[in-house]
């Protein structure tokens, strides 16, 4: 592996490359992303890969990735630039894409500005509220789950995260009237450390579930897009946003082993099938 700093007037982004280039095999690049999640969460595919060439990185501000623009927030626009710059940098697009979470709406902004970037991309389980029926109820279940994290700290907005996006089903009445969960339920701290910058608790991400796709532009992109979707995770928010946005670009989600964090290991405490979810992406990257 090596290690790559691309320095940006807004930013560092530091990017590894697993596997020669150009690529042994004459294939593309596989680049994997993720959002608020870095390069890290990766390492189970990236050693599930050993034949491909792969691609990760810190999106800016997060792990190696140092910010110099003095902002906070999280635009999917503004990721994309910088996913985009690094594919420039690797002289070796287009690039096959595995893009996780808000990652998949860092690549769908990709797609959409930069369509020659990416000849296949695997958008798994990409958080928009704007496809789903119940959208308005979503934003305020996350509006209530980052109020408790600012009143509370971390444990309790993230117990009341986990409680958002594990609901079954539209987000109802019954969901936001109810309490928020203790912390200690989930093995959460329930002491506050005094932070409130965490990128997935806060407002500083809310533009990735605020994301409104351009449907037009991604059918009309030269890129196959196959929107993926857990198959622990078809009733619950990433799952039903997975699945609507399939819907909306004429296809069916195509479904993965596992969870929200199928591609991961046990290394995070949330372990996923990492051998099954690779021998999937293989398949659907190389289709018969």
């Amino acid at each position: 592996m090596s290690q790559h700093t691309l320095a940006l007037p807004e930013v560092d982004l530091v990017y590894d490359v697993h596997g020669p280039l150009p690529t042994a095999d004459g294939r593309p690049p596989l680049m994997m992303i993720g959002q608020p999640m870095d390069a890290s969460g990766f390492q189970a595919q990236v050693g599930l890969f050993g034949d491909r060439t792969v691609v990760t990185y810190d999106p800016r501000g997060l792990g190696r990735s140092v910010r110099k623009d003095g902002a906070t927030t999280n635009e999917p626009e503004v990721q994309a630039e910088d996913v985009h710059a690094i594919i420039e940098a690797l002289g070796a697009g287009p690039v096959e894409m595995l893009a996780s979470s808000g990652g998949a709406v860092t690549a769908l902004a990709l797609v959409t500005a930069h369509p020659g970037d990416v000849s296949t991309l695997v958008a798994h389980e990409p958080p928009i509220d704007c496809v789903l029926p119940d959208a308005e109820a979503v934003q305020r279940a996350r509006a209530a789950y980052t109020q408790v994290y600012q009143e509370q700290g971390w444990g309790a907005g993230m117990a009341a995260f986990i409680a958002m996006t594990s609901w079954q089903g539209e987000v109802t009445d019954e969901h936001l009237a109810r309490p928020a969960p203790d912390p200690a339920a989930f093995g959460l701290p329930t002491a506050d450390d005094g932070t409130r910058d965490d990128p997935l608790l806060s407002e500083r991400s809310w533009a990735v579930p605020l994301y409104r796709p351009d449907l037009d532009a991604l059918n009309a992109a030269p890129t196959r897009i196959v929107v993926a979707v857990g198959e622990e995770s078809v009733d619950v928010y990433t799952g039903r946003t997975a699945i609507a946005l399939a819907e909306q670009l004429g296809q069916q989600a195509t479904v993965f082993p596992s969870h929200h964090g199928g591609f991961m290991g046990g290394e995070f405490g949330y372990a996923g099938q990492p051998e099954a979810f690779a021998a999937k992406l293989r398949e659907v990257l190389d289709p018969a």
